[in-house]
């Protein structure tokens, strides 16, 4: 029979240590941000995505006269990319953009230590 000593012991043996220094803190709150704000640009692009199909097919099955009061076929077509893109990729999709920007941006400026700063702060 187990006592309540060896089932206290085994509980904490199975949580994981815990760190409470600054440097954990913002770790953990990036990683939380991260999973957060994609979930949300993934939500976002479902929504771009599916309010761009009933876009499409409103336009389709507008009478001629009404036409001009309508989306532009381009405006449809780059929320149906872009809603699919941000719904498929999320986070990863904007992240992976931001740091091909961050390489021209570099490139283009010689990497001067403010970028060099601030790629060191954000990665």
């Amino acid at each position: 029979m187990t006592t309540i000593y060896e089932a206290a012991a085994l509980a904490q043996a199975k949580l994981p240590p815990a760190a409470w220094d600054l440097t954990s803190f913002l770790e953990n709150a990036k990683s939380q941000i991260q999973l957060w704000g994609g979930t949300l640009l993934m939500l976002l692009g479902a929504v771009g995505l599916v309010w761009g199909g009933v876009l499409l097919i409103k336009k389709l099955m507008a009478n001629p006269q009404t036409a001009g009061q309508q989306q532009g076929w381009g405006s449809i077509a780059l929320l149906i990319l872009v809603g699919g893109a941000l719904g498929t990729g999320g986070w990863q999709l904007v992240s992976t953009i931001g740091s091909g920007g961050q390489q021209t941006i570099e490139d283009l400026g010689g990497g001067t230590v403010i970028l060099q700063t601030i790629s060191g702060f954000l990665g």
